[in-house]
C-alpha cells in the first residue's frame, strides 16, 4: 500500500435506511489527491442487491442523509448559497431536483424527520449580537467566562451556541421556529413516537462551561414545556426515545464528586423514563426517575459509531470488544444482548428497518481489508453492497496482520499485531502507539483506530508492531482503569512487554527500533524518550501532550481531561509529564504537529522541540498550516501525502 493509496480509503458516514427496508443511502467522502480536497456523496444501494449502487445527489459535498418515515423524501445536507451547510429535500418518488429546506446564517445541523414526515428538528448555531457578521480580524475582543470556550476543528463555541429549531419541509416561506434560547450549547435531537417531545442533550447548571456536566432535556415542538429528564452526575450524549415512548435511551459515564470525568470509563447504556409536564424530578435522589444502566462494564460505545437505534425488542449498540466493534441488541430490561454483526471487524454506523416481512439492518463495516464498505443483513444473512475494499486489494496485495499475545511482567495477558514486510528479513522495526489512551487498536483500515498506516510502513520495508496495553477499551472497565494512578509508567510496563514479545520473532531486528505515535502516542514517544530512550534508534511525536500543566490551560477540554487522565493532584502532573525529563531525552525526536489544534495545541510541540534543541538533541519540528488534530485522517490530501513522505525519510535516516 502507497500513501497516494489514500485515494481508495473511502470514508462511509452512518447511513439511512428506507421505511421498507428496500433502499439504503450512504454518505462517502473520498480524498482527491489530484485536486487536494474530498468529495462527499450520496451512494444508494437496493438492498436486495439485485442492482449496483449509484449516486443519487449530484453535489459534491453531499452528506448526513436522513429518510423521512413515510419514504417520500431523502432530506441531506449540501453547501447554501453563503457555502454553509443547509437542508435540502430530493423527493423519491416520480423524480425531481432537490430543493433547499433552510437558510440558516451560520448553517443548519442534521435532519430529524418527525415521525409523521411533517416536520424536521435541526440545531443551528445564534451568535451573541453583533459577533460573525465581518471578517475574523474585526471582530470585538472575547470576553471568555468559562473554561470550556473552544473545540478542535471548529474554533470558539461559547459565544455561538446550537439552539434547536423545528421547520416544515414543505413550506419554505414560513420560517423554522427556534425552540430554545440562551447561551446554552444543544445538540444530539431525538422525536418521540408520537412526535410530541423532542429530547435534546444541553448543560443549563449554574457551573456549566467548567465541568463535564450535561442533561438530556425535552421540549414540546412548539418550545412548550422545556425540562430536563435527567439532573445531573452524568456526561451523556446520543438520546432516543424507546419504541413505546415512555423512556429515554442514551449513552454516557458517570462523573465524579466534582463532574470531572473518567477517561477511563466505558460508555455504557442507560435508561430514564419520560414523566409528563410539571411531574418531573429534580435531583437524581427522587427516585425512580433516576437513570438505569443497561449495560455492564464490559460493554463500552465505541468511539468508531458513536450511536444506537432504539427497535422493537430492545436497543442496537455497537461496543469496542478485542478490537472489534460488534453490534449488539441490548433489552430495555437491561438483559444478556444479543449478537447481531460481530467477527474480525468493526461495525462503524448502521441503520435498521423492521417492517412485517422482518428485520433489515443496514451497516458500514470496516475491516483488515476494507476501509469501510456497506452490508445489508435480512434474515440471517449478510450481502456486501460495495466493493471499496475489493477494489483496494485488487490495486495491491494488503500485508496480513499477525495477531499475538503478549504477558505483561504480572502475567497479564495482552493483545498485539505485527505487520510484516515481504521478502526476508530480519526487518527494521516501527513500534505504533495508538491514541487515546481509552480507544483501541482494531480490525480496520480506517477510523481512529486504523492498520492503513501500518500498511504503508510496511510496504516500505519495515515491520510494524502495534498493540492494546491495558488502560485501552474493548477489555473491560477493570482493564481500562488500570492505569489510573500511573499512566505513563504502566501504560509503559505493558507497551514494552508487546515490543519485547513481537521482538522473539527473528524476522524482526532488535537492533533498529523507533516508536511513534499520535496523541497519547506522541506522549508516550517521550516518554519513552526520557525514560527507555536506550530500546529506540529515534521517536516521532505527533499532536502530542508533554506538558500537563500548560495543557490544562490551552486545550479545548485541558483542565476536566487533565484531571480525569492525571489526578485532581496538580503536584502529580509534574512528575507525569514527558517535559520534565526533557534532561534525560537523548534519542532524535521529529516532533509534528497541526498548526490549528485545540486538542493538543502548538505549544506542546514548540516546548518540546526548544528544550531538545536547547540541550543538543536530534529534533526537528514539521508544522501543518490549517490544519486540526485529525490532520493525519482528514487534513487536505496533500499535507497527508507530506506527512507520509517526512515519516518515511524519517525512518530511512536512522532505521
Amino acid at each position: 500500500m502507497l500513501p497516494t493509496d489514500i485515494d481508495l480509503l473511502p470514508v462511509l458516514g452512518r447511513p439511512t435506511i428506507s421505511p421498507d427496508g428496500r433502499y439504503a443511502v450512504v454518505e462517502v467522502t473520498r480524498a482527491d489527491v489530484a485536486g487536494d480536497d474530498y468529495v462527499t456523496e450520496l451512494l444508494i444501494a437496493d438492498t436486495t442487491g439485485t442492482t449496483p449502487p449509484r449516486r443519487v445527489t449530484q453535489g459534491p459535498y453531499d452528506g448526513a442523509p436522513a429518510f423521512s418515515p413515510d419514504g417520500r423524501f431523502l432530506a441531506f445536507l449540501r453547501p447554501g448559497a453563503h457555502g454553509r451547510a443547509q437542508i435540502h429535500l430530493l423527493p423519491m418518488e416520480g423524480g425531481g431536483e432537490a430543493f433547499p429546506v433552510t437558510d440558516h446564517p451560520m448553517g443548519a445541523g442534521q435532519p430529524v424527520w418527525s415521525p409523521d414526515s411533517t416536520r424536521i428538528a435541526f440545531t443551528g448555531r445564534v451568535p451573541a449580537p453583533g459577533r460573525y457578521q465581518g471578517p475574523p480580524e474585526q471582530e470585538r475582543p472575547r470576553r471568555v467566562t468559562t473554561l470550556v470556550y473552544q473545540l478542535d476543528g471548529f474554533g470558539y463555541t461559547y459565544d455561538r451556541p446550537r439552539q434547536v429549531f423545528v421547520t416544515d419541509p414543505l413550506d419554505p416561506e414560513t420560517p423554522a421556529l427556534q425552540l430554545t434560547g440562551g447561551d446554552y450549547d444543544h445538540g444530539d435531537l431525538a422525536w418521540s413516537p408520537d412526535g410530541g417531545l423532542l429530547a435534546f442533550v444541553t448543560a443549563r447548571h449554574a457551573e456549566r462551561g467548567d465541568d463535564s456536566r450535561c442533561d438530556i432535556w425535552a421540549v414540546a415542538p412548539d418550545g412548550t414545556g422545556l425540562r430536563p429528564l435527567t439532573h445531573g452526575g452524568m456526561y451523556l450524549f446520543t438520546p432516543r426515545f424507546s419504541a413505546d415512548g415512555g423512556s429515554v435511551v442514551f449513552c454516557g459515564a458517570e462523573l465524579d464528586k466534582n463532574n470531572h470525568s473518567c477517561a477511563t470509563a466505558s460508555y455504557g447504556l442507560w435508561s430514564v423514563p419520560v414523566r409528563p409536564a410539571g411531574q418531573e424530578v429534580t435531583a437524581p435522589a427522587d427516585g425512580p426517575a433516576a437513570p438505569r444502566r443497561l449495560t455492564g462494564d464490559a460493554h463500552h460505545l465505541s468511539f468508531a459509531s458513536q450511536m444506537i437505534w432504539p427497535a422493537a425488542d430492545g436497543v442496537y449498540f455497537a461496543g469496542d470488544h478485542r478490537g472489534e466493534v460488534n453490534l449488539v441488541l441490548v433489552p430495555y430490561d437491561g438483559g444478556e444482548p444479543t449478537p447481531v454483526l460481530t467477527g474480525r471487524r468493526q461495525v462503524n454506523g448502521y441503520a435498521v428497518a423492521e417492517t412485517a416481512r422482518g428485520v433489515t439492518v443496514a451497516a458500514v463495516v470496516s475491516s483488515d481489508r476494507s476501509a469501510g464498505d456497506l452490508l445489508v443483513l435480512r434474515d440471517g444473512t449478510e450481502r456486501v453492497l460495495t466493493r471499496y475494499g475489493a477494489r483496494l486489494t485488487e490495486r495491491g496485495a494488503l500485508l496480513p496482520m499477525e495477531e499475538f499475545t503478549a504477558h505483561a511482567p504480572d502475567g497479564y495477558p495482552l493483545q498485539g499485531w505485527v505487520v510484516k514486510p515481504q521478502g526476508p528479513g530480519p526487518h527494521p522495526v516501527i513500534f505504533q502507539v495508538k491514541g487515546g489512551p481509552y480507544t483501541q487498536w482494531g480490525h480496520t483500515l480506517n477510523g481512529p483506530a486504523a492498520f492503513d498506516e501500518a500498511q504503508v510502513y510496511a510496504s516500505a520495508g519495515y515491520a510494524v508492531v502495534l498493540g492494546n496495553p491495558r488502560g485501552c477499551s474493548g477489555y473491560g472497565q477493570a482493564h481500562g482503569a488500570y492505569v489510573r494512578e500511573d499512566l505513563p509508567g504502566r501504560s509503559a510496563v505493558d507497551l514494552l512487554a508487546l515490543l519485547d514479545t513481537a521482538l522473539e520473532s527473528p524476522d524482526l531486528d532488535g537492533g533498529r527500533v523507533g516508536v511513534m505515535g499520535g496523541s497519547f502516542g506522541g506522549y508516550m514517544a517521550a516518554w519513552f524518550n526520557a525514560h527507555h530512550g536506550e530500546r529506540f534508534r529515534a521517536m516521532i511525536g505527533e499532536r502530542g501532550l508533554y506538558a500537563i500543566d500548560s495543557y490544562a490551560a490551552t486545550s479545548d477540554d485541558g483542565v476536566d481531561l487533565a484531571v480525569a487522565l492525571y489526578g485532581a493532584d496538580r503536584n502529580r502532573w509534574a512528575e507525569q509529564s514527558p517535559l520534565t525529563y526533557v534532561d534525560r531525552m537523548a534519542t532524535p525526536m521529529l516532533i509534528i504537529q497541526s498548526e490549528e489544534d485545540r486538542h493538543c495545541p502548538p505549544e506542546q510541540a514548540q516546548r518540546l522541540f526548544t528544550e531538545l534543541k536547547l540541550r543538543g538533541v536530534t529534533a526537528e519540528l514539521l508544522l501543518f498550516p490549517g490544519e486540526g488534530h485529525d490532520m493525519s485522517r482528514s487534513g487536505l490530501p496533500s499535507h497527508r501525502l507530506a506527512r507520509f513522505e517526512a515519516v518515511l525519510e524519517w525512518w530511512g535516516r536512522h532505521l
